[in-house]
C-alpha cells in the first residue's frame, strides 16, 4: 500500500514536470528500414508496387517501465502520376504509467528522375495525434485527502485544470529520398510545426522536430546458386552498410551497421549510440542489434531482431524484441513494361 503510494507521487511529479518544460520523444525502431513510412514520407511508393505491413516492438521487458510499440502501413504507386500515397497508424505505451501516443498518418510523395539512374523522391506526411494518461485516475492530490481520516473515503477534487483529459493535435512532416542501384540517401524532418503536447490548460510543451538522415550502399558478393525456377537466374548475394542518425530535441543516437543478404536469408548486425558524445556525464551507449530475416519469393518479408542492452540498465533490462511483417503485391501485369527499372537497394528489414 506504502509504496503504491509512493508510486502516484513519483508519477504524478513527473507528468507535472512533463507538463511544464519538458522534451518528448518518438518511439523508435531498430529495423527502422521495415518501418519505411515511418522514418520517411518519401518511402511511400519506393516499391513499385502495392504494399502492407505492420510492426511490433517491446522493449525492457524485464522493467516495470517498459516500452510497447505497434505500427501499421500501405502504400501503393500510381504509375501515372509517379506518386505514391500510403497510410500509417502508429501506437505507443510508456511504462507504468499507460502514457498512450497514437498517430494516424496520411502521405504522399513523388518521383522526379533526375539523371539516368539517378532519381529523387520527396515526401509530404499530416499526422492526428492523440495523448492520453492511462494513470491518472489513480492518481490523489492532497485536497482529496481529510487529515481528520487520511485512511477514510477519498474526496473529489480538481487541483490541476485539463490534466486527465486526453490531448489531441495535428503534426506536419517532410522528407526527401535520393537513390541509385546501389545507393541511396534520406533526410527526414517530422514535426516541423512543434505542436503542444501538454496535459494542463494554458500550458505548453512543444513536440520538438525529430530529424533523420539515413544512407548506404549495396556491394555484391558475387551470384549465388541458381534459382529453383524456369527463369535461369542465380540468387543474389550482397552485403549493404548502413547509417541512421537521429536527433530529436537534447536526444541525439547514431545506428551503424550493415546487412548479408544470401537470398531469401538477411543477417543484420548494428550498434547505436554516441559514446563519443556523453548526456550528463553518462556514457552514450545504448544497444548491439542482432537481426535474421526472410524475403520469400511470394512477397513476404518476415524479420526478427533483438537488441542487447549495453547502457548501464543491463541485460537485465530485458533488452528490446521486434517482430516485422510485411508483404509486397504482385504486379498486375507482370510482363508489362515501366517507366524505372532501378530499384531502390536499401534493406527491408
Amino acid at each position: 500500500m506504502f509504496q503504491a503510494q509512493i508510486n502516484t507521487v513519483f508519477l504524478t511529479i513527473v507528468l507535472l514536470t512533463t507538463g511544464f518544460h519538458a522534451y518528448g520523444q518518438d518511439p523508435q525502431y531498430s529495423q527502422y528500414y521495415a518501418a519505411p513510412l515511418y522514418l520517411n514520407p518519401a518511402f511511400a511508393g519506393a516499391e513499385l508496387a502495392t504494399r502492407v505491413g505492420v510492426n511490433y516492438r517491446n522493449q525492457w521487458p524485464g522493467l516495470e517501465a517498459n516500452f510497447s510499440t505497434f505500427s501499421a502501413y500501405g502504400d501503393t504507386y500510381v504509375e501515372d502520376y509517379n506518386i505514391g500515397v500510403g497510410f500509417l497508424v502508429t501506437n505507443d505505451t510508456e511504462g507504468v504509467s499507460g502514457l498512450q501516443s497514437t498517430h494516424i498518418s496520411g502521405i504522399l510523395s513523388y518521383e522526379l528522375k533526375l539523371a539516368d539512374n539517378l532519381y529523387f523522391k520527396p515526401g509530404f506526411q499530416a499526422s492526428y495525434m492523440r495523448r492520453d494518461v492511462g494513470f491518472y485516475e489513480n492518481l490523489v492530490f492532497a485536497n482529496q485527502i481529510n487529515p481528520a481520516d487520511p485512511f477514510g473515503p477519498i474526496l473529489p477534487g480538481n487541483d490541476i485544470p485539463g490534466l486527465g483529459d486526453p490531448v489531441n493535435f495535428f503534426s506536419v512532416s517532410f522528407g526527401g529520398l535520393v537513390f541509385t542501384d546501389n545507393f541511396w540517401f534520406g533526410l527526414s524532418t517530422h514535426h516541423i510545426n512543434q505542436p503542444n503536447q501538454s496535459f494542463l490548460d494554458e500550458s505548453f510543451s512543444r513536440l520538438p522536430v525529430k530529424y533523420s538522415i539515413h544512407t548506404g550502399y549495396r556491394i555484391s558478393l558475387g551470384r549465388g546458386s541458381p534459382r529453383n525456377d524456369f527463369t535461369h537466374t542465380y540468387k543474389e548475394r550482397y552485403f549493404t552498410p548502413t547509417i541512421n542518425y537521429k536527433r530529436q530535441g537534447p536526444f541525439e543516437q547514431l545506428d551503424l551497421g550493415g546487412y548479408f543478404y544470401f537470398e531469401p536469408i538477411v543477417l543484420g548486425f548494428w550498434y547505436r549510440g554516441l559514446p563519443y558524445k556523453p548526456v550528463e556525464k553518462q556514457s552514450n551507449r545504448d544497444a548491439v542489434v542482432l537481426m535474421v530475416g526472410f524475403n520469400l519469393p511470394t512477397g513476404l518479408n518476415i524479420g526478427y531482431s533483438f537488441d542487447y542492452t549495453v547502457s548501464k540498465l543491463g541485460i537485465q533490462s530485458g533488452g528490446a524484441h521486434e517482430i516485422s511483417l510485411s508483404y509486397i503485391f504482385p504486379p498486375k501485369n507482370p510482363g508489362a513494361p515501366r517507366k524505372r527499372d532501378t530499384i531502390l537497394p536499401c534493406p527491408k528489414f
